[in-house]
């Protein structure tokens, strides 16, 4: 959900400066697109919130069943896009907007943001050695995970960051929030 060139009755055409689309005014989409690094945080919060409810039941899930390494990754990568774009979904429906309107905006918001998560997140775990083969009861288990969601943090705030400046990523959530 780009913010897209607008012909307007008086000439006007673009977005700079144009404020008439209320529930954003003052985030990121102002001037130059300053993005603070404080919204970029909040954004990979968010994000890394879905994430780890998704990773982690993907995870024990997994391990619980004895799956290698392979199938417990794919549940746990599909059941973290599944909860970090369905806390996108909860918060844009209680901004009253349709489910479709929803969905776009939530795959807006977050595909990039979640990608870069899983990308790096699940090559930490596969790095530590060990980590894939621990058990649910292992500290090893439960360790290389907070670390992998450490780096995968780390390493995804910039990108939010920068893509909030743009308007894009949570840009366009915030444009929902009052």
């Amino acid at each position: 959900m780009e913010h897209e060139t607008h012909d307007h009755p008086t000439g006007h055409t673009g977005h700079t400066g144009h404020t008439a689309h209320g529930g954003h005014a003052g985030h990121a989409d102002r001037g130059g697109g300053a993005a603070s690094w404080g919204m970029a945080v909040k954004a990979t919060l968010h994000c890394l919130t879905g994430c780890a409810i998704g990773e982690v039941l993907g995870m024990i899930i997994g391990t619980a069943l004895g799956w290698g390494t392979a199938p417990t990754m794919v549940l746990a990568i599909v059941l973290a896009f599944f909860f970090g774009y369905s806390l996108t979904l909860w918060a844009v429906k209680r901004a009253g907007l349709t489910l479709k309107a929803a969905v776009g905006v939530a795959l807006a918001a977050d595909t990039i943001s979640i990608t870069v998560m899983e990308i790096v997140d699940n090559a930490v775990l596969l790095v530590v050695p060990g980590a894939m083969d621990a058990h649910l009861s292992d500290a090893l288990f439960w360790g290389a995970l907070a670390f992998a969601f450490l780096v995968a943090f780390l390493v995804t705030t910039p990108v939010n960051k920068w893509m909030i400046g743009r308007g894009k990523g949570h840009a366009v959530v915030h444009r929902y929030h009052h």
